[in-house]
């Protein structure tokens, strides 16, 4: 591979897990990422979601940093309309001061659940409107000088955790650009934009105290297997459970497959457009390919293998493929 590779871990709650397991399984899995070669692995902020373990997302990184000794842990990312500021740069401050030198914040916009839930977070709708300001009020949290007089995050003044902004459009690239921050483009559900943003962001990039270029980080789903047609077998299963998870609907395998052709289903399918899943060959080949195509400077892969065996596996498998690390 010519460009590093990171993994954004979902925290999946697998069929028959509770959370406290699939929390368990983020901790395993970390620990041989950092083995395997990885760079950076990385937590959402999603709520009410029932199959998701990742609602508290510093929570999650402070302990799978603890557990862990040299890989970068982040959130990729806080859903910063939900939260004030000062709270992050607190929390995220605390972070850095434990782990020095392995945190990361990314930073999105979206309420990261529906509309009931937002409510619940006392979240004002409007807030995202606030979002460049929120995040140079961070900005200033984490660095030396606060914009707001007389307040300081303490923990978090002076320890510079780096930022970075998380898109699915132009809205995400020109701000990454405005403010010289990494760009971190969401390509393994939301493709549509890709070229168009990261283009947007390197033609209109500010050099910043952070970082002197661009740098963009590329999502991509992965399913690698020694098995191809186990990978793909794997790969029609994750298109029936975004299906499910689009429809809202229990839907029976014979169902879902019937369905992949409906509108509904056509959606799913296009959102798993950037997917790399064959053999670890074929997964390296897609994978140097979809780098050069998205012009990323680190691709962030995610397994979406239903089975744990697989989704497991593909991580090692990937890692030895590109170079990383060798296979048992």
């Amino acid at each position: 591979m010519g460009v590093p590779l990171s993994v954004l871990d979902l925290a999946n709650i697998g069929r028959g897990e509770t959370p406290g397991e699939s929390l368990r399984t983020s901790v395993d899995l970390a620990q041989r990422l950092e083995h395997w070669g990885y760079r950076r692995v990385w937590y959402a902020e999603h709520h009410n979601m029932p199959r998701i373990a990742s609602s508290a997302t510093s929570v999650i990184i402070g302990h799978v940093a603890a557990h862990t000794s040299s890989i970068r842990v982040g959130a990729g990312g806080v859903m910063l309309p939900n939260h004030a500021p000062l709270t992050v740069a607190e929390q995220f401050g605390t972070l850095e001061t434990l782990h020095p030198g392995r945190i990361d914040l990314g930073l999105g916009r979206a309420p990261g659940s529906d509309q009931k839930t937002v409510r619940a977070l006392r979240r004002d709708p409007q807030a995202a409107d606030n979002f460049p300001q929120d995040v140079r009020e961070l900005q200033g949290y984490l660095g030396e000088q606060s914009l707001v007089q007389g307040v300081r995050a303490i923990p978090g003044q002076g320890t510079g955790v780096p930022l970075y902004i998380l898109g699915s459009s132009l809205f995400g690239a020109k701000l990454a650009a405005a403010l010289g921050l990494p760009y971190s483009f969401a390509s393994h559900f939301a493709p549509n934009a890709l070229e168009d943003a990261v283009a947007l962001y390197r033609r209109q990039f500010t050099p910043s105290e952070q970082l002197s270029e661009p740098h963009v980080i590329a999502g991509v789903n992965i399913i690698a297997d020694e098995d191809a047609e186990r990978a793909h077998e794997q790969f029609r299963a994750a298109k029936r459970s975004r299906l499910r998870l689009l429809t809202g609907r229990d839907l029976t395998r014979e169902e879902a497959d019937m369905a992949l052709d409906s509108p509904a289903g056509q959606q799913a399918q296009q959102m798993l457009t950037y997917s790399a899943v064959g053999t670890p060959e074929e997964v390296r080949e897609y994978l140097d390919g979809f780098a050069e195509h998205a012009r990323a400077d680190e691709l962030m892969v995610t397994s979406i293998a239903p089975e744990r065996e697989v989704w497991l596996r593909s991580f090692e498998l990937t890692a030895a493929a590109t170079g990383m690390v060798s296979a048992d």
